[in-house]
């Protein structure tokens, strides 16, 4: 198995500048480079799929090799996994006490 970081999200109620909808999924997100330390700002509207865990606690995203492995070794699926794009497809996850966004392309 290997894991690269790739950012950290943080929820937040308020708007901030330069963030992008997304209407199938319902929630604004900012671009991680738009910052040094790689966060990705989330806002969630009401009716988003993403369940209310994410909505409130802070997340560390890896991309990985094998989404399945890291499901496998997870405490516990908050989510998915689910598409994101053509090419590849995530899943949130508990481990060790941390919210953990999986990132596969495949």
């Amino acid at each position: 198995m290997a894991a690269e970081y790739m950012h950290i999200g943080v929820p937040i109620t308020n708007k901030k500048p330069g963030m992008v909808y997304n209407e199938g999924a319902k929630f604004w997100v900012s671009n991680v480079d738009d910052y040094d330390y790689k966060i990705e700002y989330l806002k969630f509207e009401e009716g988003t799929p993403f369940p209310e865990e994410i909505h409130r606690n802070p997340h560390v995203a890896y991309r990985v090799d094998d989404l399945q492995k890291y499901i496998d070794d997870a405490d516990s699926v908050i989510c998915g996994p689910m598409d994101v794009s053509e090419t590849a497809r995530i899943a949130f996850v508990w481990k060790d006490g941390a919210m953990i966004e999986l990132y596969e392309e495949h």
